[in-house]
């Protein structure tokens, strides 16, 4: 394969990266904790992490996940916390104990919470308390034996500490009512875990790091295994791409704006472990749909690195105040998740000076597969050139190279790309190919400068606000409703989300209303799979063999 996009790499980009240079991401959180020892690492609510402190907090739990729960090399540990000081402590903490991290979506409803629990096997979760009452509902059903609560405030210190939780408890009313026995506070977690002593648990690239979670390209929700060998070349590759970009590499000192939820993909590699990797500190935004306190938080940082999707970037330009910040530190913005609209991208660089780039990954590249150049005048449509040691190839349905040009699947190949999906060899084998070859499931064309351009999507997935959401999740939890005899859940345009769920509904029961539909449906999914809009049908179009035609509604749509 002729590597054509190397010839338009920013300066200072290798072609290809080492990802021997550490043998885990263990290696990663430790060497640099030693490098950058005296500078912040992760900022939240005014308070900050040096990596020293990140470092010391992270070995005592590590050793109380080893010592005091027991817990072996290789099992899983949930994590179901916001954008919290909690989610690089727990996370590093457990990896570096050489345990593997199962991202939980704080906002599932009991039966996506149950699912996920079962399906991974995870003994241990850390949770916010805000969300424990969703947990007591399916913990029986689950294997975990372990469970540790925090509080937003946790690891603020005094006097903020309790002044921050007594706000959220009992102010704001923002934790329902739960019990669940034995219980472990997550303070006490790391404080016991201070008096033993963490084992070096000898890891290699073919451990498991993380069991992300996702639809992948065919909709049925199942754990991509990121192995410590996909995370950490892939974290190379975001460092030599960005840290070429930011100056920073060598000094550290950036300050990253982390919005997106940790527990994304996107934002656990881009921000959490690829700062960490350059010495930034990440200041994380607990709570991004505050926009007002959003712009109020950013007005305390000359930031440097700022990451998103179109939908946030929106809010941000149409929130008052934010047209007054200082960003004459901010040297990258990166779009990924969903499609960056034009329209946005160019007010964005009129507001900041500053362009922003897009990008493209999946949950089972890890996610880094294509990068704009840093040093673009413009937004140029393009989701960007194939990053160190990937190679990106336009597949026909035959899986034939196709020429510059030429629309097809887009296919990937890397030292990023998963190990396979999680006790699923069958739906493993339907996404990897001859050679190493992933299916993204996307499709595009590749110009004759080996930029990369998304056309359209090969499955029916839905992208509300960069997350993914599956037809036949949504058209599942309708028709259990006892008045719906079919439906089907289709991609709708959405001024704020970008895209937005639209069901259609055959009723059994000719009295069943909309807003019943919808209420049921906010019983079983989290708010962004939600339908916004459900219309009624006599019947729905079906291929001869019974079929649903989602692409004859989607069309009607246009």
């Amino acid at each position: 394969m002729q590597k054509i996009w190397l010839e338009h790499y920013p300066p200072g980009v290798p072609a290809e990266i080492d990802p021997h240079q550490h043998a885990s991401l263990k290696g990663i959180i430790e060497q640099s904790c030693e490098r950058f020892a005296r500078l912040p690492a992760y900022t939240n609510l005014g308070k900050s992490l040096s990596y020293s402190d990140l470092l010391e907090l992270s070995g005592h739990f590590g050793a109380y996940l080893q010592k005091v729960i027991a817990l072996d090399k290789g099992d899983r540990v949930a994590i179901m916390l916001p954008n919290v000081l909690q989610y690089p402590v727990a996370v590093f903490g457990a990896l570096r104990a050489g345990m593997a991290i199962v991202n939980v979506n704080p906002l599932y409803t009991a039966r996506e919470l149950e699912e996920q629990l079962v399906d991974s096997g995870a003994k241990a979760i850390v949770i916010l308390e805000n969300f424990a009452h969703t947990l007591e509902r399916v913990l029986a059903k689950t294997d975990v034996r372990t469970v540790m609560v925090t509080a937003i405030g946790d690891l603020l210190g005094l006097p903020k500490r309790p002044l921050v939780n007594f706000v959220v408890r009992r102010v704001k009313k923002k934790v329902p009512s739960w019990h669940i026995p034995d219980v472990v506070p997550f303070r006490r977690a790391v404080s016991e875990g201070k008096w033993q002593t963490l084992d070096d648990v000898p890891l290699t690239h073919d451990d498991i790091a993380f069991l992300q979670y996702t639809g992948g390209t065919t909709g049925v929700a199942k754990g991509a295994m990121l192995s410590h060998g996909n995370m950490v070349a892939n974290v190379l590759q975001a460092a030599a791409w960005f840290g070429a970009g930011a100056r920073e590499r060598n000094a550290g000192g950036a300050i990253v704006i982390t919005a997106l939820p940790l527990y994304h993909i996107f934002s656990l590699t881009a921000n959490c472990l690829t700062w960490l990797q350059l010495g930034g500190n990440n200041v994380l935004i607990t709570n991004p749909r505050d926009f007002a306190g959003f712009v109020k938080e950013l007005r305390k940082h000359r930031f440097t690195f700022f990451s998103g999707v179109n939908t946030l970037f929106n809010a941000l330009l149409n929130t008052p105040g934010f047209d007054k910040l200082d960003f004459s530190g901010l040297r990258i913005t990166i779009g990924g998740g969903m499609a960056v609209q034009r329209s946005v991208a160019e007010r964005w660089q009129r507001v900041t000076g500053n362009v922003l780039t897009q990008a493209y990954g999946l949950t089972e590249t890890s996610p880094a597969a294509c990068v704009n150049p840093l040093d673009l005048d413009a937004y140029n449509g393009s989701v960007g050139l194939p990053i160190s040691s990937t190679e990106v190839s336009i597949r026909d349905d035959a899986g034939d190279e196709m020429p510059a040009g030429e629309i097809g699947e887009i296919c990937i190949r890397g030292p990023q790309i998963m190990a396979g999906y999680w006790n699923r060899p069958d739906e493993t084998e339907k996404v990897m190919i001859d050679g190493g070859w992933f299916r993204s499931g996307d499709i595009g064309h590749m110009d004759e400068k080996g930029f990369v351009y998304i056309e359209d999507r090969k499955k029916d997935m839905i992208n509300v606000s960069g997350f993914n959401v599956y037809p036949n999740e949504i058209e599942a939890v309708a028709a259990s409703h006892p008045g719906v005899l079919e439906a089907a859940a289709v991609a709708i345009e959405d001024e704020t989300s970008g895209e937005a769920v639209q069901l259609f509904v055959v009723r059994k029961d000719p009295s069943l209303t909309a807003a019943e539909i919808i209420e049921h449906c906010r019983k079983e999914l989290t708010a962004y799979k939600v339908p916004k809009q459900v219309e009624f049908r006599s019947d729905l179009p079906k291929t001869n063999v019974g079929k649903i035609l989602r692409r004859e509604l989607r069309d009607e749509r246009k």
